[in-house]
């Protein structure tokens, strides 16, 4: 089967949930025999496990510009050009991944309503490519907030369309209450261009419908990973507690810090360590300053991994005796969690968003999401042998049964089936 993927990149600087879980999509499809076209809009794709398969689309320099500053006439093709080079969407790539949505209003109500003249042209460019080239059996968007896209490709092409739902909320509800109204408003609207809806658990298909109640299904796909790439019998012989996800305040950084320097204090658990890793952008250069100040007395007991990318997934999991992760937001999902299951590691997170569905038994939920209850789950997972290999021995066993790369694909692969048979 022929599937053509279309996502949106954050510039491959920091772990993003929405780019990381197309990128296992993308190899669960080919590694079970399928033909994936990847096509990214918005910022190039750079890493060399997830490059694009066509030009880019949308290029998110000219096209803010051109959002901002020529709604009613044309950007000069001299500018479009200059905006849209190699450097300066380097330089955009480096900038990105913003958690603000202010001055982003026009493009992203753009994109959901696919109705100006600038969304046109840009959707033009997309379905002349799907013509001119082998044509694909299925087309899947990375989200919702494309719902423009499916509007333009149901009116030029017979293709059937699947869609993901993941933590748009956390974007939408978080411009001014009235382009907020008026993004899901388009959003329902136009779902009615997606033949079927994709949540990544049962806590954001709730979300997703209670949002969009026009959708009459949604099915539920858990993102899955390679096992075998994971897969680690060592544990670090020092008990190390893993941080890997964007290093920013919404993720909660900060609380594991102070967590883990009670712990260091109270020096019950001999030889405790911190491993950090994830990334993160310039708009989190002052946070992660304050985090390195205040981790300073501690350095010696602190792995910081500085520099993100793809390829250290595999590796940093097996440096660690467990994952934790204190967001301060109800998640989708949490990659980094089927992640440190497939290495046989626990998970300690709060009990909120999907937590709870995900990880189950292999590991601890704590509430509410403070440094002394994250410091309580902490001491108890690894002051007690036997509790711990329960967790582990149930993270495997989750691993394999929910969050492997094969299972995500069947499950993929019956959808796409159904709406192309």
């Amino acid at each position: 089967m022929k599937i053509l993927l279309i996502t949106t990149s954050s510039g491959d600087t920091f772990y993003c949930s929405n780019c990381f879980r197309d990128n296992l999509y993308a190899q669960a499809l080919r590694n079970a025999g399928h033909d994936v076209i990847i096509m990214p809009l918005y910022l190039p794709l750079t890493d060399t496990s997830f490059l694009a398969d066509t030009p880019l689309f949308f290029p998110a320099t000219s096209y803010y510009v051109a959002q901002k500053f020529f709604k009613k006439g044309k950007m000069p093709h001299f500018l479009e050009k200059i905006l849209d080079s190699p450097s300066l969407l380097r330089m955009a790539s480096s900038l990105s991944g913003t958690t603000s949505a202010k001055g982003m209003e026009q493009m992203t109500l753009s994109m959901i309503n696919g109705d100006d003249k600038n969304f046109a042209k840009q959707a033009e460019k997309i379905i002349y490519w799907i013509k001119n080239h082998d044509r694909p059996d299925v087309i899947h968007l990375s989200t919702s907030m494309l719902a423009g896209i499916a509007k333009a490709i149901k009116n030029h092409t017979n293709i059937p369309v699947v869609c993901s739902v993941q933590d748009e909320e956390i974007w939408l509800d978080s411009l001014e209450s009235q382009y907020a109204c008026e993004a899901w408003q388009a959003i329902r609207l136009n779902s009615t261009y997606v033949d079927r809806f994709v949540a990544s658990s049962e806590f954001y298909k709730a979300v997703a419908l209670s949002k969009i109640p026009e959708i009459k299904e949604i099915d539920v796909v858990y993102p899955g990973v390679n096992i075998e790439k994971y897969n680690s019998s060592n544990y670090p012989k020092e008990p190390t507690i893993g941080f890997y996800y964007r290093m920013n305040y919404e993720n909660g950084l900060d609380i594991l810090t102070q967590s883990f320097i009670q712990l260091k204090k109270e020096n019950i658990i001999p030889n405790l360590k911190l491993k950090i890793g994830g990334g993160y952008t310039r708009e989190n250069k002052k946070f992660v300053h304050r985090i390195q100040t205040i981790l300073r007395p501690y350095m010696n007991d602190v792995i910081w991994s500085e520099h993100y990318s793809l390829d250290e997934h595999t590796t940093f999991y097996k440096d660690i005796s467990l994952i934790c992760a204190p967001l301060r937001f109800n998640e989708a999902f949490g990659l980094y969690i089927s992640e440190a299951f497939a290495a046989g590691r626990p998970a300690v997170v709060p009990n909120a968003g999907s937590f709870s569905e995900i990880i189950e038994n292999a590991g601890l939920l704590y509430a509410p999401n403070n440094s002394e209850q994250l410091t309580e789950a902490l001491r108890k997972i690894l002051t007690n042998p036997v509790f711990y290999d329960n967790c582990k021995g149930n993270a495997l066993r989750l691993s394999h049964e929910r969050y492997s790369d094969v299972t995500a694909a069947e499950k993929l692969l019956r959808i796409y089936s159904q709406l192309v048979g």
